[in-house]
């Protein structure tokens, strides 16, 4: 955890700004644009880590990523986050995604928890509702993607993250907390409107044509079960979130020799984890034990700072992938976490989960 803190404040993965990159390349040592949805990751992972350590110069690096998604990233004239931020003359891709914000606002909740300020809460509102307003595309239909300035949706496409599906639901629990924090009523309504669209599309998500992209899709299935943490006491929410860990877990170790991800091996520990919790779910202990195991061997241990403490997207084959990668980093490092502190007794909490 220590490493892992390190090398989000020191390793350059955040910028001056506050802004933070998609992730480092090992091989080429470069920084991928900076992302305002890995920004807004990073700085749910940053508060998680302060309140574990203390350290507060984790709670102020998560302070500046907070100013940069507010005072820089934010476009004042549309009221929405657009998807990337240049700061080096590269040309953006002008689009927004709805998962995005979600995440954003969940960031700068958990930001505003430690810190009580109005902007943070303030901003995190303007998110609420630009997500309900300009990706709405029917009643629990939610445009992934919009191209700006138009704010017109992009067409579907095959790609899972190019077409509205159950993985949504992790962004739409953004509504979940605005609304526990706000009382605005409407934000819990848009919640429940995509528990109730992912429940019914989630058995066409997975598998996909290929293993590679079987394994993609778990990723975000994950999401899914994420999203429908702050429900798991509904039967038919402990039901689905029941069958979707044993689905995860079972394509995960067929795939895993081919392709596996770092990210997926620590979101199906936290699943485990939570539901037992949460939703009283039996914890398959041995299976566990073996995905806690697997997270060891993603993190990098190296006299570079640019790599030391983070963790690697995945490995193909024999060959580990040179993406050093902070959603990674943040989904590790907090199952490691939860795993080690399990029988702590600490009753967990939705709105802690990065």
């Amino acid at each position: 955890m220590e490493r892992a803190a390190s090398w989000f404040v020191k390793s350059g993965i955040q910028e001056s700004s506050g802004g933070v990159a998609r992730y480092y390349r090992a091989d080429s040592h470069a920084n991928a644009i900076v992302s305002t949805e890995i920004t807004g990751y990073t700085v749910s992972a940053l508060i998680y880590l302060y309140r574990k350590s203390g350290d507060s110069g984790l709670l102020q690096a998560a302070e500046r990523s907070g100013r940069f998604l507010t005072e820089i990233a934010w476009d004042n004239s549309l009221h929405i986050f657009p998807f990337e931020y240049s700061s080096n003359g590269v040309r953006p891709q002008p689009l927004a995604f709805f998962f995005d914000s979600g995440i954003i606002v969940r960031g700068l909740l958990a930001l505003w928890r430690e810190t009580k300020e109005q902007w943070i809460i303030d901003a995190a509102v303007k998110t609420g509702w630009s997500m309900g307003r300009d990706f709405a595309g029917g009643i629990g239909l939610f445009h992934p993607i919009l191209r700006l300035p138009e704010k017109e949706p992009l067409p579907y496409e095959a790609q899972w993250s190019r077409q509205p599906g159950c993985y949504q639901l992790k962004a739409a629990t953004a509504w979940y907390d605005l609304a526990a924090e706000t009382g605005i009523a409407e934000f819990g309504a848009w919640y429940e409107q995509t528990v109730s669209s992912a429940l019914a599309s989630k058995d066409e998500f997975l598998p996909a044509a290929t293993p590679e992209k079987t394994m993609d899709r778990l990723h975000a299935y994950c999401y899914f079960l994420e999203g429908l943490m702050p429900v798991i006491d509904r039967p038919d929410c402990r039901a689905a979130v029941e069958e979707g860990i044993a689905r995860v877990s079972g394509y995960l170790r067929e795939i895993a020799p081919l392709f596996e991800r770092s990210d997926v091996y620590a979101q199906l520990l936290r699943a485990r984890i939570y539901a037992n919790d949460l939703g009283g779910l039996p914890l398959d202990h041995a299976h566990a034990a073996e995905e806690a195991e697997k997270l060891k061997h993603f993190q990098c241990e190296s006299d570079d700072l640019r790599i030391c403490g983070g963790y690697r997207f995945g490995r193909k084959g024999s060959e580990i992938l040179p993406h050093v990668n902070p959603v990674s980093t943040a989904f590790c490092v907090q199952a490691t976490d939860l795993w080690e502190a399990r029988s702590s007794g600490q009753r967990l909490e939705t709105h802690s989960l990065i």
